[in-house]
């Protein structure tokens, strides 16, 4: 019940507020409504060989969170994906504290505040999950998922695809993120490495769009 309700559209962790560069690629002719599963599968390789790897470090070694998300910060060094991993990481910690009313969860936003962390959504996402008690797996699997699914949201409010067919789409993917969750698993750190040096540049043009929908 808990990873339903982690999982669920009304939990209050703002990540809808967020195209994740979707917004910028679309207005700059990069995406089409025909392009757009094959972007989505580049966004899934990204996320899960440059972000995952710091959620399953957080989750293994939650004391080290302070380490991690200071990393994070060093190499998300575009600063719209660097200001909206903040945002959606602090929002994330935020909603869990007030929801679930855990000390432990009260104690690392004590931390993050205390020590002034970035509070990047990556590390914080593995060590709520680690606090809440909640597997390895399904929390890695949980990440992508909520990335995949704020993809496909993005792109119905953009008008680039209906809701049906990004319901198509998003099953379609489904078997990719599975194997790639499967392969951040085994990912360090260290090696955490973008995979899409061109996807990170287009959100980079975020803030100079004329109008804008999404924050990212």
């Amino acid at each position: 019940m808990l990873l339903c309700q982690l999982a669920d559209s009304a939990f209050p962790s703002g990540g809808f507020a967020h195209s994740g560069g979707l917004e910028a690629a679309w207005q700059q002719g990069r995406v089409t409504p025909e392009s757009l599963e094959a972007y989505l599968l580049t966004q899934l390789h990204q996320t899960a060989s440059a972000i995952m790897p710091f959620v399953a470090a957080a989750y293994r070694e939650p004391q080290s969170l302070a380490a991690f998300d200071a990393d994070c910060d060093s190499r998300l060094n575009n600063h719209v994906a660097n200001r909206a991993s903040r945002a959606q990481g602090q929002a994330f910690l935020l909603a869990a504290t007030r929801a679930f009313a855990m000390q432990e969860l009260t104690d690392l936003g004590t931390q993050v505040r205390s020590a002034r962390l970035a509070g990047h959504l990556a590390s914080i996402f593995g060590a709520v999950c680690r606090a809440l008690l909640l597997a390895e797996t399904p929390t890695l699997r949980l990440f992508l998922f909520l990335s995949l699914r704020g993809q496909v949201s993005a792109a119905v409010r953009l008008g680039l695809i209906g809701p049906l067919a990004g319901q198509g789409m998003q099953f379609r993917l489904s078997p990719h993120a599975e194997r790639l969750a499967a392969l951040a698993a085994h990912t360090s750190v260290d090696d955490a490495a973008q995979t899409a040096p061109l996807l990170d540049i287009l959100q980079g043009a975020q803030d100079r769009l004329y109008s804008r929908l999404f924050q990212s």
